[in-house]
């Protein structure tokens, strides 16, 4: 029987995996879930794409983001993301920074970003944004000091997620399952209010509307039941986790046949 915590790494790495299998992490971005019993740790995996990330990967942190026990693992640089959000924010369980092509429009114009559909209200009802440029001038645009987080932080305040000027997203949940549902559905409704746009008219919805959609979008049965439907189709992608005593390096044969190309282009710094 896994322990609560060999349940938590395990969630972690599904969260990585379902979340690269839709299209909203690529080779950066990272996922973690905080302590369930401890709220002063949180769960995060060393450095590694998110569609390769394992239960056995997932490292624990403090809040100023350093791990609990000494590890010669790689770490992302922008961890301290994650562990100032859990500072500021008692209520969030889960976090994930991505760079999805569907909210970067976004992140470039400084076009707002609208709930335009009923899935689309997990955004809520105003998405701020946050231009690390107002606090530390010229970066490389990277978070990696905890008063970078802690900036990030003050601009997400109460809200859901919180796009990042020329970077990218961060987003909130008070699980697993809710994270990945708002990760994915709020990139769905970027891509529906892109396209409308194209269109010629943008009607977003209304506060009432968002307010009513978002409680029934928090409902488990919508949480649970979309993330059973994601983890089969990690399933059928060949992505899912290694089963017991098989080593696994969590591709599709369609997709393992480019890694290499992949895992090029992405040397540098690890984020």
């Amino acid at each position: 029987m896994p322990s609560p915590l060999d349940q938590i790494r395990t969630f972690t790495a599904l969260g990585n995996r379902i979340l690269a299998n839709e299209g909203v992490l690529d080779a950066f971005g990272h996922v973690s879930m905080r302590h369930p019993t401890n709220p002063t740790r949180y769960f995060l995996s060393r450095s590694r794409a998110p569609e390769l990330v394992e239960p056995a990967d997932i490292l624990e942190y403090d809040l100023d983001s350093n791990p609990v026990k000494k590890t010669d693992q790689r770490l992302y640089a922008e961890r301290v993301i994650h562990g100032e959000i859990y500072k500021a924010r008692p209520d969030v369980m889960a976090v994930v920074h991505h760079h999805a092509p569907a909210v970067m429009p976004f992140c470039i114009s400084g076009v707002e970003l609208q709930p335009v559909m009923h899935l689309g209200a997990v955004i809520g009802p105003k998405v701020p944004m946050w231009d690390q440029y107002d606090d530390f001038g010229d970066t490389n645009l990277l978070l990696v000091k905890p008063e970078e987080g802690a900036s990030l932080a003050r601009s997400l305040g109460d809200a859901p997620l919180v796009l990042m000027k020329g970077h990218g997203a961060t987003v909130v949940g008070s699980s697993i399952q809710e994270l990945v549902f708002r990760a994915i559905y709020s990139c769905r409704n970027a891509e529906y209010q892109f396209m409308a746009k194209v269109l010629g008219n943008v009607s977003p919805l209304r506060p009432g509307e968002v307010e009513k959609s978002s409680q029934i979008n928090a409902m488990p049965t919508a949480n649970f039941r979309t993330w059973e439907y994601w983890s089969v189709r990690l399933d059928k992608a060949g992505g899912g986790l290694p089963r017991a005593g098989k080593k696994r390096v969590g591709t599709s044969a369609k997709r393992a046949s480019v890694a290499p190309t992949k895992s090029r282009k992405a040397k540098g710094r690890a984020r």
